[in-house]
């Protein structure tokens, strides 16, 4: 359980540094490290597939802002600070995979219970639920709050990545626009 308010200070101090500091590469690898928090919080509390699913959006997200955010930023990531950048990288890469094994520990081996969970779906499925698809009543009856994280997670993901791409304004007809240009807002 001290796991959990470790990760949530960690997460509250990631947030408070991605607000207030200057430049945007800095910000965009603090939001980074409190969602890879975010995610090793739900293997703690036991749900395994939305860690998977955090993970997967948190690294496409920051895959995405960090590209953009490189061409604004760009004189920021080559001066003289790269002492202190790749003593910060270090010390959150030394962080982060010291709290994954502590996490990771504490899951149960592969294949252990082998049926014990999937046992109570099956006997208990169509008398609790009424629905003869047992798929459906465990995703929408047992785990419904869970898939619902699932979804809002997927959404929020789809919809920062659109906010990201999408080129504000519109070109006109026979119109080239240039790499360059699409960055500049109009």
């Amino acid at each position: 359980m001290i796991e959990l308010y470790i990760l949530i200070i960690f997460m509250i101090v990631g947030a408070i540094i991605a607000i207030e500091v200057k430049d945007l590469l800095s910000s965009v690898v603090a939001v980074g490290a409190v969602g890879l928090a975010l995610s090793i919080v739900f293997l703690i509390l036991k749900a395994p597939d939305v860690a998977i699913t955090q993970l997967v959006v948190e690294i496409l997200c920051l895959i995405i802002l960090i590209r953009a955010t490189l061409r604004k930023d760009l004189p920021f990531s080559t001066t003289g600070r790269w002492f202190l950048n790749t003593a910060i990288t270090v010390c959150f890469i030394a962080v982060f995979l010291f709290v994954s094994f502590k996490a990771l520990k504490q899951l149960p081996p592969f294949g252990y219970p082998t049926m014990r969970v999937a046992s109570v779906y099956l006997k208990e499925g169509l008398s609790v639920t009424g629905a003869t698809n047992i798929v459906a009543s465990v995703i929408l009856d047992f785990r419904a709050y869970d898939t619902l994280g699932e979804a809002t997670v997927l959404f929020t993901a789809v919809i920062g990545v659109l906010a990201i791409v999408r080129r504000v304004g519109r070109k006109k007809v026979g119109e080239i626009v240039r790499e360059e240009d699409e960055s500049r807002p109009s």
